[in-house]
């Protein structure tokens, strides 16, 4: 009798698992780029945006060059200690890298490169799990977004989202006054979705530099940031290569 497939799992998502050829392509660029690059920073990132961090590549690509993948990897490509660093003081970069941090190749002058960082900043919708970086609060009454009354389709998702709503004569009413975050927050999934149905952003997208190596003289220096980033993520995650 041939096997039932009812009720039968179906994954709507594949994630391909990271091969050693992968991992051995990535080591490989690592070290094209020590090669071919002056300089080299480690930059820890918070609030990534891979679409900003594109446009950014294809800004600096003349110049620069990004990499971003498991920390590990990047710490095999750069070598852990004396006995197996591609280049002299690379293990110095490499004991460095921690948290979400990722590795930035360029010929720009040094003076260049702090500023570009320093100005740096894309603003998105923060995700469930962030930060609320301020309070944001609705009034009880009609409720308005950014190009004036909301649509009457989009109350049901209001209501799911936690909102006491209810649709006056085609008009999206507040019931109550609600306080959808307090800065300090760690938002959920309603909360960051009632943030982006109102258009408040409140995630930064930023990099800081955290040390140098330099080809000329292959000297090593840390990099003193006034408000530097280094995260929890123990290994950074699993991320393609950016070139």
């Amino acid at each position: 009798m041939p096997k039932s497939k009812r009720n039968k799992i179906v994954p709507l998502t594949k994630v391909k698992k990271k091969t050693k050829e992968w991992k051995e392509g990535i080591i490989t660029t690592v070290r094209n780029f020590v090669d071919q690059y002056p300089s080299i920073y480690l930059v820890s990132y918070e609030n990534m945006r891979n679409d900003k961090l594109k446009e950014l590549r294809e800004e600096l690509l003349e110049s620069s060059r990004f990499c971003l993948a498991s920390n590990k990897v990047l710490k095999v490509a750069l070598g852990h200690d004396e006995t197996d660093e591609y280049r002299k003081n690379l293990a110095l970069l490499s004991e460095e890298i921690t948290g979400s941090a990722g590795l930035f190749f360029t010929r720009l002058p040094h003076d260049q490169v702090l500023k570009l960082f320093e100005t740096f900043e894309e603003l998105d919708y923060a995700r469930a799990g962030s930060m609320a970086t301020e309070d944001f609060e609705l009034a009880a009454g009609p409720l308005n977004g950014p190009l004036g009354p909301l649509p009457h389709t989009i109350e049901p998702l209001l209501r799911k989202y936690g909102l006491p709503t209810k649709l006056n004569k085609g008009v999206v009413e507040l019931v109550s006054d609600v306080t959808v975050c307090r800065a300090g927050d760690t938002l959920t999934s309603n909360q960051a979705a009632l943030l982006r149905v109102f258009e408040v952003k409140m995630a930064a997208f930023r990099m800081y530099p955290i040390a140098q190596w330099q080809a000329e003289g292959q000297t090593f220096n840390r990099i003193t940031q006034t408000n530097p980033i280094m995260l929890d993520n123990a290994d950074g995650g699993e991320e393609e290569i950016s070139e």
